[in-house]
């Protein structure tokens, strides 16, 4: 079991100007970085970086993916509502969401469900939100906090959309969607109508953004296709009994793109946009600037149609350049079904490329970005399309499990037709999942077998977001399973390499920082490069802190971090240490560091009085 966030001493900037002592196994309210998320947009005045010093021996051995689900108190189970009718919704969901709700420095949970059909009621499901108790377990506080509400959810998005210093929870569905504005005082608002973004249909991924860098966040919604019970296709595999049919017996259905207005309402801009599309079978959104203009594009991961580059045009409009870049179909010409997708620099060229989660015999697909506005496919030279030929991929993420400073990819694995393997016995509907390795060299390689017996279990994977739970520097996985537990994976002696945590604040830009490109130099000559996103993998969310690995501890090791951030303003900070947590706000640069806490191996669980302590504002 992991520490969770025990302190051996006093910190040293602390120690050198108090001289303080501390009890054995209590934890000093400053050192976790709840207090780097003040309530309001305005921050507390801005501090020095402390230096980081270690707190806790380093972990050794082997990395491995520990399910820590059950002693965790994650008890969730997806109900997509299945009862023999094979009815297309429900081979589809679906997500989580990690999300800080009460400030407290550590990251949340979030599921989303879905629920029994109007004819075919037996039970009542709702979405999870689970609280971190920062020891390792997670209390269920989802009538507490106000979202049981039954809905046949798919996915959600976490942001701040009116600058209150509390990140709001937004669901997509089949139906109705569901904006919940957070209160701050561990509550959530259903503010739907009030809003405007009910958005009927068939909804996916959802998407916070800030296309016209106003300092609002604005959201944008991917449909599926044109479906009700009563227009569900008949399919069937063998002849004799129904099977889930295929996307391409269905009308598409267009994305929508809501504009804050800034008073707790949205409008539909989707038609003035350029973005209404009927022919679009959306499932997967991920924000980028693959141009590097300061204005956020669009990449859309479309089923059986072609994918969709949107490059904001900076007037309020969008411009497909999906084929013109590359990025529209496979190699061969040919459409493929587009599921998950994330973008990220994992070749440090300081250019967001994408993987997107495909079909079986699809493989997944690795995108380079050229810089000149296209994109090389690097499946096939990067050694991830032939492992992943025989896999269906939903949840796709890039994410630095080993810390060693080059973005590797997680594909979340599970097929949609549950008799498979009546006609194909080679292919299961359940599937394990994939972890490719960065290699370094435009390489990848398939480390699954070695990251531990969790990995290697079969299950309908679709969901899938990273976050790190415990603040022990390394990053947690969160996979959801269709019709079946979620799963949490702790990464045990992922931290045995230097990181950089980075939180954002936005002042004249949106608070989460959402949009905010961070540029890392090391004096040992790394350099790194990120975005502050929202959505991704597919129907899910990651944490919104940035992690960078920095490779193998050097005592002298420093960093230089700029930030741009979605106003244009530019804020550099020299001369960092590694292994913090910091938080920086726009204008003011550093306003708190703290150390991570590593975790010895054989560390026990924090014990309830620490937890009391931790949770001192």
């Amino acid at each position: 079991m992991k520490l969770r966030i025990t302190l051996t001493g006093c910190l040293l900037f602390l120690a050198a100007v108090t001289g303080c002592k501390q009890k054995p196994n209590e934890l000093h309210p400053l050192d976790h970085p709840a207090l780097a998320q003040p309530a309001q947009p305005a921050a507390p005045p801005a501090s020095s970086p402390a230096p980081a010093t270690p707190v806790a021996q380093r972990p050794s051995g082997p990395i491995a993916f520990t399910d820590v689900t059950a002693q965790a108190g994650i008890n969730f189970k997806h109900n997509n509502g299945a009862f023999g009718k094979k009815l297309l919704p429900e081979t589809m969901g679906s997500g989580a969401c990690f999300i800080d709700y009460d400030n407290d420095g550590y990251q949340d949970i979030l599921i989303v469900n879905s629920t029994d059909w109007p004819d075919h009621k037996s039970r009542k499901s709702y979405p999870a939100l689970y609280r971190n108790n920062h020891d390792g377990t997670f209390t269920d506080v989802t009538r507490e906090a106000g979202l049981a509400v039954e809905i046949y959810g798919m996915g959600c998005a976490v942001g701040d959309f009116d600058n209150d210093g509390y990140d709001d929870i937004y669901i997509t569905a089949v139906g109705n969607n569901h904006l919940f504005r957070n209160l701050g005082n561990g509550r959530f608002a259903d503010v739907t109508a009030k809003a405007g973004v009910s958005d009927p249909g068939f909804s996916t991924s959802a998407i916070w953004f800030d296309y016209d860098n106003d300092g609002k966040l604005d959201l944008f919604v991917s449909h599926y296709v044109e479906w009700s019970e009563a227009t569900d296709q008949y399919c069937s595999l063998d002849n004799k009994n129904k099977s889930y049919c295929t996307p391409q017996l269905y009308k598409g259905q267009s994305a929508t793109l809501f504009h804050n207005k800034g008073n707790g309402v949205f409008e539909n801009v989707t038609k003035r946009a350029g973005l209404y599309d009927p022919s679009s079978k959306s499932l997967g959104i991920a924000m980028l600037d693959y141009d590097n203009d300061g204005w956020m594009d669009l990449f859309v991961a479309n089923d059986t149609q072609p994918n969709k580059l949107y490059h904001n045009n900076h007037d309020g409009t969008f411009t497909d350049q999906a084929v013109i870049s590359g990025v529209a179909y496979g190699e061969s010409g040919t459409t493929r079904a587009g599921m998950g997708v994330d973008a990220g620099d994992f070749d440090h060229s300081r250019k967001q490329g994408l993987i997107i989660g495909n079909f079986t015999n699809e493989g997944l697909a690795l995108y380079r970005n050229d810089g000149s506005g296209l994109f090389t496919d690097d499946s096939a030279s990067s050694s991830i399309s032939e492992p992943s030929l025989r896999s269906l991929t939903f949840g796709a993420l890039f994410f630095d499990y080993d810390l060693d400073g080059w973005l590797d990819i997680f594909a979340a694995n599970g097929h949609v037709a549950d008799d498979i393997s009546v006609l194909q016995p080679t292919l299961h509907y359940e599937e394990p999942p994939f972890v490719f390795r960065n290699k370094g060299n435009g390489k990848f390689e398939d480390v699954t077998a070695r990251l531990g017996a969790a990995l290697r279990k079969p299950v309908v994977a679709r969901g899938v977001a990273y976050a790190d739970i415990d603040l022990d520097g390394d990053l947690d996985l969160l996979m959801t399973v269709n019709n079946g537990p979620a799963r949490l994976f702790r990464n045990d002696n992922g931290n045995q390499n230097d990181m950089l945590r980075v939180k954002t604040v936005g002042t004249r830009s949106n608070r989460d920082g959402i949009g905010a490109k961070i540029t890392l130099r090391t004096n040992k000559g790394m350099e790194q490069f990120a975005m502050v996103h929202s959505g991704s993998s597919y129907l899910s969310q990651s944490e919104l802190p940035v992690t960078f690995g920095l490779g193998k501890p050097e005592g002298d090791k420093t960093v230089n971090l700029q930030i741009v951030w979605p106003s244009g303003h530019k804020d550099s900070m020299p001369d960092l240490k590694p292994n913090q947590f910091i938080t920086v706000q726009e204008g003011k640069g550093v306003i708190s560091a703290h150390p991570i806490m590593f975790t010895p191996p054989d560390a026990h669980a924090a014990t309830p009085k620490q937890t009391a302590l931790s949770r001192t504002p």
